[in-house]
Order: C-alpha cells, then structure tokens, then sequence
C-alpha cells in the first residue's frame, strides 16, 4: 500500500539564499531528532558546473515505545542518505532520499526540488514527493504507515516553519 506526501511551497526568498538555508538546516535546536548531518561526497562536474552531495542524516527513533517492542524497531537512530545536484546555472537543486534503516522492511524515498520561481525571480519554489511503504511487519504494516503518514505530514509543515524561521533570521524580511 503504502503512504505518499506531497508539497508545493513558495519561499519569497531569492534562490541561493534559500539554497544556503537548507544546507544549514540540520542539526537544529528547532528540529532535536535530526541529530547529525556528514557529508560523505562533494563533487563539482567542471563540464556542467552541477555540485553533487551525498549526506547521511542522522535521526532519532520517533516511533513510539509501544511499537517498538517490535524488535527490528529497537534502534535508537535511523539513518537517511540525501543525493542532491545543485545547478547554479539553472538556478535548481534536486535532492533524493532515502532510508538506509530498515530497508528489508520498510521504504521511504523522496524527491524534492528548489527553483527559481517563475513567478519572480526573486522567490523560490520548492516542490517534495515522498513515498513510505512498508512491508514484512505483518497486522502492524498498517499501523506502522498510519504512524508514517502522520509523522510525514507533521514534519513537512515543521521543515517548512523551520526554512522560513532560518530564512527571517538570515535575510530578513521576505522579498515583494
């Protein structure tokens, strides 16, 4: 079956400065359960000019104690690997990700992408589309994914308060 998410958010901030922002992001006091981002990779393709990154997040376990007697989900961190290709001369930045955790069990992907806006140039859209399914927890599949979609809906609208707070506080009032 499995859970889905998606995102359209317009950041009345220019490109590179929301782009700054979101590499910065994490680890953050507003966010206590991204408790590590390293980078793994960096690399500029001199023909294209395309940054690309590979991260590893760390994260705490948020499901709850009662699941988690559940002994596959008896860690105390999850990890996720981020992928992204930023193309200043597009003015976009692509990112992929997905769950190293668990992956017999479970799979969280998403894609998510910042663009200058059309609209203005001085503004950034960002679009993200997620997908968790789960599988081999047998009766608990559904419950698990029920807890996913929840948990992804809450944490969209946190990373999106957490953008613009990091945004205001770094740029300070968004552009017209």
């Amino acid at each position: 079956m499995g859970v889905t998410v998606d995102v359209r958010q317009v950041y009345r901030y220019p490109f590179e400065q929301v782009v700054a922002s979101y590499l910065r992001k994490y680890p953050s006091p507003m966010e206590k359960h991204v408790t590590a981002i390293k980078t793994m990779e960096e690399k500029t393709d001199l023909s294209t000019g395309i940054i690309y990154r590979r991260r590893i997040a760390t994260c705490q376990n948020v499901i709850p104690e009662i699941l988690r007697k559940v002994s596959v989900l008896k860690v105390s961190d999850i990890y996720l690997e981020e992928e992204s290709w930023l193309n200043m001369q597009e003015r976009n930045m692509v990112m992929k990700t997905h769950c190293l955790t668990w992956t017999q069990y479970a799979s969280l992907s998403e894609e998510s992408v910042f663009r200058e806006s059309l609209e203005n140039p001085n503004w950034t859209d960002f679009t993200q589309k997620g997908k968790i399914s789960i599988t081999g927890a047998g009766l608990l599949n559904c419950v698990l994914e029920a807890f996913a979609q929840s948990f992804l809906n809450q944490g969209v609208k946190k990373g999106i308060r957490i953008m613009e707070t990091l945004l205001q506080e770094e740029c300070g009032c968004p552009f017209s």
